[in-house]
């Protein structure tokens, strides 16, 4: 019988958080983690915490919303491991600040890190997972408490993007066995999910990145 090989995971933003949070649920279950984060300490810090209980990771730092960066970072998976089978979209900034006082670099870096870095790191990597056959990518957001916030205009404009993106490149990409996910709070109005995917964030993302979704794609899991 047949071996399965370990899924080689990308978790960005992964050095805090719920990207340290996934990170971790992947790597017990079996997974090559690739954790990445701008941070050099936080990420360093997890991977050598985390690799003592014997898992499988390394660190790579990259500013995900460079494009050269995005591209380094699958480059220098896929001669660490050889493959891609799932991307999790977590990096993210948040600043707080009020729309008219705005400064304009405050409005690209978030939307550079929140929407363009995730545009950018799911173009790459399914570029690869076309070709090897398949993945899966999902994109993480919130819009708890955000919508009515005065002082949000940036993050909140960038996780509508999210969805956005998440639903065009899950019709896109489905004939290459790509399929694209979004999980987040605060999105029920936009939910599609079926039944059976968990309500719980972590194991909503096991789940959607696992065989058992294998016919499901662009679904939207608001988490409560």
């Amino acid at each position: 019988m047949a071996v399965s090989k370990p899924l080689v995971v990308i978790v960005t933003g992964a050095g805090r958080g719920t990207g340290r949070e996934l990170a971790e649920a992947f790597a017990a279950n079996g997974a090559f983690v690739a954790a990445n984060d701008i941070a050099p300490n936080n990420v360093g810090a997890m991977v050598k915490e985390l690799s003592k209980k014997g898992y499988t990771m390394k660190a790579y730092v990259e500013d995900v919303a460079k494009k050269m960066a995005a591209q380094a970072l699958i480059n220098r998976v896929i001669e660490d491991w050889g493959r891609v089978d799932v991307l999790v979209n977590h990096a993210f900034v948040e600043p707080h600040m009020p729309l008219l006082d705005m400064d304009e670099w405050d409005w690209h870096r978030t939307m550079d890190v929140n929407l363009t870095g995730s545009f950018l790191m799911l173009q790459s990597a399914a570029r690869v997972m076309r070709e090897q056959g398949g993945g899966v990518i999902i994109n993480l957001l919130s819009l708890t408490g955000q919508t009515g916030a005065l002082d949000r205009a940036a993050y909140v404009s960038s996780q509508m993007g999210i969805i956005g993106l998440t639903r065009q490149a899950a019709r896109e990409l489905y004939t290459h066995g790509v399929r694209v996910h979004a999980v987040g709070k605060g999105i029920a109005k936009y939910q599609n999910a079926e039944a059976t995917v968990p309500s719980d964030l972590t194991r909503a993302v096991l789940f959607l990145a696992s065989p058992r979704a294998a016919h499901l794609t662009g679904m939207i899991v608001n988490i409560p």
